[in-house]
């Protein structure tokens, strides 16, 4: 039986061990070239088994899902996997598996708080002045955020999905005291309860919040969620947090509402086009946008580490044709077992 075959399209394994590890279980593993564009790993997907890798570059779609017969997973060591095509995939009977690890969405939550903490206590004008040869005249005012016992109510923040990493975020703002409101039409009110938020529905959240931070999926549902009329239902004095895909913003109305200060501020992870060209509009506003190059979730301790074990035994197990852990098109199971189930490329795992 030949070995099957692995590409690694997109590595973060920097020391190559689950590399190693996967070669020793009897793969063939192919890493792409650091930075590897479509062509170079069109070139090398031909007859694989099994594609592994993070944010592939473009979009993999049914073209390049069809370029071997063979395929049967796609792992990705990250949570989002907006960048496969999944309902060509499921179509195909190939599985697509992520890795929600706490390491990568709670980075996303802590990274939030810290973008939301530097818009409203105004962090970088601040430092700016005084590197300016200021001092306290004139005042830079912050935002109080918590309510207080002399009777100031404090801000309301909206939390728009409250999945993994907007629960984490509700979690890390109880201690504030502030007003918590949540729009998630997908989860139970139990939950809402459960991280001390208001559950509403999202045209009331935009209208009441003080500071909205988004952290929905990316889908035909969400894109353009964040839309021109939605915009104009945010407080003036309002400020937009985006940590979760920047096409869920509509980026054009959105650099509208600030040149017009229908909306006083923005922090921005993600964006539609990612790197924004340069002289975009959004990278010309100022302080009225705080921007990140999509790595909230990028910190020493945490990053894509905790994902790499996760990928790779997605990978073996699908390779003994058993069904993996965390498969996100759940939907193409039926017709992944119809065609690799129970095919085994690798000797199945002794699980006395």
């Amino acid at each position: 039986m030949s070995r099957p075959r692995v590409l690694i399209y997109r590595p973060v394994d920097e020391s190559g061990s689950s590399h190693r590890a996967l070669e020793a279980a009897g793969c063939d593993v192919i890493v792409a070239p650091a930075g590897a564009e479509r062509a170079a790993l069109t070139a090398l997907a031909g007859d694989v088994d099994a594609l592994l890798g993070a944010t592939f570059r473009g979009q993999m779609d049914r073209e390049f899902l069809t370029l071997s017969s063979r395929l049967r997973l796609v792992a990705k060591y990250t949570i989002g996997v907006d960048d496969v095509d999944v309902d060509a995939a499921s179509s195909l009977g190939i599985l697509v598996t992520h890795c929600p690890t706490e390491a990568n969405w709670g980075g996303v939550a802590e990274g939030t708080l810290a973008l939301m903490l530097a818009l409203l206590k105004r962090v970088r004008e601040r430092d700016a002045h005084v590197k300016a040869g200021g001092w306290r005249e004139p005042p830079i005012y912050g935002t109080y955020v918590g309510q207080r016992e002399d009777g100031y109510a404090g801000i309301t923040i909206g939390i728009v999905g409250l999945g993994r990493a907007g629960s984490r975020v509700a979690d890390l703002l109880r201690p504030w005291g502030a007003r918590v409101l949540a729009a998630d039409p997908y989860v139970e009110q139990p939950k809402f309860a459960r991280h001390g938020v208001e559950r509403v529905d999202l045209d009331r959240l935009l209208r009441e919040a003080d500071v909205v931070t988004l952290h929905c999926n990316l889908s035909a549902e969400t894109r353009g969620l964040i839309d021109r009329r939605r915009l104009a239902l945010l407080k003036p004095t309002a400020v937009l947090v985006n940590t979760a895909r920047g096409a869920v913003v509509d980026l054009d109305a959105l650099c509208d509402a600030l040149e017009g200060r229908a909306l006083a501020a923005a922090a921005l992870d993600v964006l539609p086009e990612e790197p924004p060209p340069r002289g975009a509009r959004i990278l010309q506003l100022g302080d009225r946008v705080l921007m990140a190059p999509h790595t909230i979730a990028a910190n020493h301790g945490g990053t894509l580490g905790a994902a790499i074990p996760w990928a790779a035994e997605a990978v073996l197990a699908a390779l003994r044709g058993e069904l993996p852990q965390r498969v996100y098109n759940t939907e193409a199971v039926a017709r992944w077992r119809a065609r690799f189930g129970g095919k085994a490329l690798l000797p199945v795992a002794d699980v006395r």
